[in-house]
């Protein structure tokens, strides 16, 4: 789990959007991209991120 006011400090790098930790990701809910957390570090690159699903 990353430190709560570290979560706060950091964003989307494709839209500068809060992030929310969920599991072992970062989710994006405005660009719909989940950003991996590898060994406790936030792996903060558009191009490792994978796309959410469309909420029905």
């Amino acid at each position: 789990m990353i430190n709560e006011s570290l979560l706060k400090m950091l964003v989307c790098p494709q839209c500068n959007a809060p992030l929310e930790q969920v599991g072992d990701e970062l989710i994006c809910e405005k660009s719909q991209l989940a950003y991996p957390i590898q060994d406790g570090i936030p792996v903060l690159l558009v191009e490792e991120a994978r796309e959410l699903q469309p909420k029905p």
